[in-house]
This record gives structure tokens, sequence and C-alpha cells, in this order.
């Protein structure tokens, strides 16, 4: 990751998945314009940041929604 989108994600609000909260498995993302950031919430900033182009995330979601992940 490039040092102006590590940048853009620690200015970006980072948001907790719902649906992670509630079995304590917390996921982390912040979107920015060109990069989006995943990261576990239990280590916060210490925590590696997995990052995804805008059409990579937009697919990981179409997928989801499709039933593609499930097991």
């Amino acid at each position: 990751m490039n040092n102006a989108a590590r940048e853009a994600l620690n200015r970006a609000g980072w948001r907790k998945s719902s649906y992670s909260e509630r079995a304590n498995n917390c996921v982390e993302v912040a979107i920015t314009e060109g990069v989006i950031g995943v990261r576990d919430s239990k280590l916060g900033a210490a925590s590696p940041i997995l990052t995804y182009t805008p059409a990579e995330w937009a697919a990981f979601v179409e997928g989801i929604r499709a039933g593609e992940l499930s097991s």
C-alpha cells in the first residue's frame, strides 16, 4: 500500500460490521475514493490492513449477496 492510500485510510472513519459485533469477530471497513481497507478492530491501528480497489470490493459484496461465499 502506498503512502497516499495509507494516509487516506488513517483519515477515514473505520466502521465496525454489525454482523461481527455479535460474535465478537470484529471486522472494520474504511472506504475512501480509491481504496477500501479491512482490518481487525481488536488490534485497532496496529492491525494489518487488507486493501481492495472499489471494483474488487464491489465484486466481493456482490458475491456475498449472491450466496457464492456461504458454506
